[in-house]
């Protein structure tokens, strides 16, 4: 997910895909740890994709565009 594409989400939405995110690291983590995961590279693409919308969430806090 671009960060136009995430900068285009209301703030529910953004909440809501956040969430999601979230699930999705514990899940590849839990998979990592029971050997069931094939493509490592998944874990550091959900953390960057969980980071870019947090900081996009705390520049709409700030009032920053």
């Amino acid at each position: 997910m671009k960060k136009e594409e995430i900068r285009s989400l209301s703030d529910t939405e953004l909440a809501k895909r956040l969430e999601e995110a979230r699930q999705e690291l514990f899940n590849l983590r839990f998979r990592l740890a029971t050997r069931q995961l094939v493509n490592h590279r998944e874990l550091p693409k959900v953390k960057k994709r969980i980071a870019r919308m947090k900081t996009i969430q705390r520049e709409r806090e700030l009032g920053i565009s």
